[in-house]
């Protein structure tokens, strides 16, 4: 009788639904935080570990940090009943998702789920194609609070019709969801996903180094730096309820404790999503203290919500800044090269006048008090040129406000 009521309400809002739908506008009005089961874990997740995250995500701070997405990854999916409804696998999950996320909820954290645009996800399981309607209304009774939406098996399948098509399923099932577009930025979703998704992909996956190409047959992982460029350009379509996403963090995944400090100051600049994707149940005191710096994610989480763009760059430093609410600034100089780098900061080279926020440096007229965000310490003002050495492979991070 379950199973028919569902196919009965199914009919009923996909017949309602024929008016174009909106995303739920009310989401991600600063980048979204939390964890992903993917890059720790890939298809080997169960109920076990899911549970075990969330208990951890708790007792370790994360949750109190920000950090309140729990997100499954592919592989979750068990196989669809008699109607077409998905099932979530018995032996995995024998609980069922719905009292997952129940758990989930009673520790004050969101759940997130993973489907794909083909009939099948990247990890073989049943994908979405056919199926959004059903498949958005499964996720709302469940009490799903995130989607996450890949683009694998997807031949012949036009992505622009694809996602407004499960966006409009989910806002159909009448849960707010948020909306998470995985298409790898193959058709530039940030040119016309503002009112389908709540944050795109702009890249492939990421791959678990500083500075490197992972090569496969057709298709490339990047490190780091590589995946750093190739969001040159793209800053003017992010802001609040509509982020670029360069991927999920490895920070805790065996780079070295300077990358992953570089790794996550960059995505805090590029106001990007922070996933994390290590396993949160055996971190390092490195590790802990690297994600859990409220500084640093306040510079991610900043309310004016504007990427942070690239200054300058020489001899392998770059210069970043990233206009915050109230008139501060996030300064970064990020050390690609394997060697340390002493130089010179002369402030007034670094005026700017940023089109996006219609915000100004202003160092001619303005001193900013200088905070270094990793050693919590104050170093003077803006008034001196700063003479500093930026270690290889690393960052040196500074909140700029305006002295009183």
């Amino acid at each position: 009788m379950k199973k028919y009521f569902l196919l009965f309400s199914l009919l009923c809002f996909c017949c309602l639904s024929s008016v174009k739908a909106q995303k739920y506008e009310e989401l991600a009005k600063t980048p979204p935080m939390g964890w992903n089961s993917w890059n720790k874990f890939a298809c080997d997740i169960n109920e076990e570990i899911i549970r075990g995250v969330a208990d951890k995500m708790v007792e370790s701070g994360l949750r109190d940090a920000g950090y309140v997405y729990l997100n499954l990854d592919d592989c979750w999916h068990g196989k669809r009943d008699s109607l077409g409804f998905i099932t979530a696998d018995p032996v995995k999950f024998p609980s069922g998702i719905k009292a997952l996320a129940d758990y989930i909820h009673s520790k004050g954290l969101k759940i997130g789920i993973y489907s794909d645009a083909g009939r099948q996800t990247c990890g073989g399981r049943p994908g979405s194609l056919g199926h959004e309607y059903q498949d958005a209304l499964t996720y709302a009774k469940w009490g799903i609070d995130y989607l996450k939406y890949d683009w694998c098996n997807t031949e012949d399948v036009n992505p622009i019709g694809a996602y407004n098509l499960m966006r409009d399923a989910l806002r159909a099932a009448g849960r707010p969801i948020l909306f998470s577009m995985c298409e790898w930025g193959n058709s530039k979703p940030w040119t016309w996903a503002k009112d389908t998704g709540h944050m795109w992909r702009t890249t492939g996956d990421i791959f678990n180094c500083f500075d490197c190409v992972d090569e496969h047959p057709g298709w490339k992982a990047f490190g780091v730096l590589q995946i750093l460029d190739m969001q040159e350009g793209l800053r003017k379509y992010a802001g609040p309820g509509h982020w670029n996403d360069p991927d999920m963090l490895e920070v805790g995944n065996g780079q070295k404790v300077n990358q992953d400090r570089a790794h996550f100051s960059m995505w805090c600049m590029l106001a990007a999503p922070l996933i994390l994707g290590n396993d949160i149940r055996n971190m390092s005191d490195e590790t802990k203290a690297i994600i859990m710096n409220k500084d640093v994610i306040a510079i991610d989480q900043d309310t004016l919500g504007v990427q942070g763009l690239k200054v300058a760059s020489q001899d392998g430093i770059e210069v970043w800044l990233k206009p915050l609410a109230g008139g501060d600034w996030a300064f970064c100089l990020l050390n690609r090269s394997t060697v340390d780098k002493e130089l010179d900061i002369h402030w007034q080279k670094f005026n700017i006048d940023d089109e996006i926020s219609k915000r100004s440096t202003n160092f001619y007229n303005t001193t900013y008090v200088i905070k270094n965000l990793w050693t919590k310490k104050v170093e003077g003002s803006t008034k001196k040129d700063k003479k500093v050495s930026v270690p290889a492979q690393d960052v040196l991070l500074y909140r700029l406000s305006i002295a009183k």
